[in-house]
């Protein structure tokens, strides 16, 4: 892989992590305590919010796995292993690493 290829590419990397971080920014107040006050908030309406609560939790839980995933294919960009399938050694498809630079298998390994 070339330089400007290789710049590209973690350029993206580092627009998803930051984009990442946005959304965490965002959803930091959905996941904060539920408070119990049953004068101010029915029991129906706590309900709903610890559902939402629990939804956010989840949804922060997914970006920290995203976020791994990005983090692991920077080093790989480091290494000069980013691209290429962990189990068969072939080229990932520039197609598939668009739609997930995270990617570590190619197609025909990833389908088993």
């Amino acid at each position: 892989m070339d330089h400007k290829t290789e710049s590209e590419w973690r350029a993206t990397i580092l627009a998803r992590l930051k984009a990442l971080d946005s959304e965490d920014e965002l959803g930091r107040a959905g996941q904060a305590t539920v408070e119990l006050d049953q004068q101010a908030v029915g029991r129906l309406s706590r309900m709903d919010a610890l559902q939402n609560q629990a939804m956010a939790r989840a949804t922060g839980a997914r970006r920290q796995t995203e976020r791994a995933r990005l983090q692991a294919a920077l080093a790989r960009l480091d290494e000069g292993e980013f691209g290429y399938c962990e189990d068969c050694g072939e080229e990932i498809a520039p197609g598939r690493l668009r739609l997930d630079p995270a990617a570590t298998r190619c197609v025909s390994c990833a389908s088993g």
